[in-house]
């Protein structure tokens, strides 16, 4: 069963794509970025194991998740999981000191959801209570250029905060990232209880606010 999650998830394992020693480590550093992000924030999807196996067309690895049913999402949720997809590529600045373009896939979930947030549910400081749909849907806009200016700059005053925040969280918790990278380093893989071991449990599984609870049992 594992196995076939995998193989939704991630795609065919193609253990025959080699990776150059360095685009190994940076996949590595860049999905501990993700892990560790996600790991201490409160309101994430529980992660459930870490791979930095090459899968699917052009995937070289992938964090896996266990996503809780939510019908809303607030604010700060949504904060929550743009700092987890920008993890990744603020890990490989800290650790590397430059970008690479394994974070595609990230930017793009990322300006779906900053620009979804600010033209469609109004979550902006000043925003109307008014929703436009996302262009590239075969309609007109239906807004003057003046509003598109400012959609642009609150996506990007959302984005670059939480670029900030994720810099922040891992540049204190540079440790931490190390000791998972260099697990999937060794071993390609993490599940869950492996990363508990390196760097501890989630600090908010037993806060009912968090998508992480596990219940009023839940003990370290």
């Amino acid at each position: 069963l594992e196995k076939a999650v995998d193989r939704v998830i991630g795609g065919i394992e193609r253990r025959s794509r080699v990776m150059s020693a360095f685009e190994r480590r940076a996949v590595a550093y860049h999905e501990a970025g993700h892990a560790v992000v996600g790991w201490f924030l409160r309101h994430t999807d529980p992660m459930m194991k870490i791979s930095i196996i090459p899968r699917g067309v052009a995937a070289l690895g992938y964090t896996q998740y266990l996503p809780k049913e939510t019908r809303i999402s607030t604010t700060e949720q949504l904060l929550d999981r743009i700092c987890t997809l920008l993890g990744g590529r603020v890990a490989e600045l800290l650790t590397f000191g430059h970008l690479s373009t394994g974070a595609r896939d990230d930017l793009q979930r990322v300006t779906q959801i900053a620009y979804t947030q600010v033209s469609q549910f109004g979550m902006y400081p000043g925003g109307g209570h008014v929703s436009f749909p996302m262009q590239g849907q075969g309609l007109v806009k239906p807004y003057a250029d003046d509003l598109a200016e400012t959609f642009d700059a609150e996506v990007k005053a959302l984005v670059d905060r939480a670029f900030e925040r994720t810099r922040a969280l891992l540049t204190e918790r540079k440790a931490e990232v190390e000791l998972v990278a260099e697990h999937l380093l060794k071993h390609e893989v993490a599940t869950r209880d492996d990363v508990i071991r390196l760097i501890g449990p989630p600090p908010f599984r037993d806060d009912p606010e968090s998508t992480w609870f596990e219940g009023p049992a839940a003990v370290a």
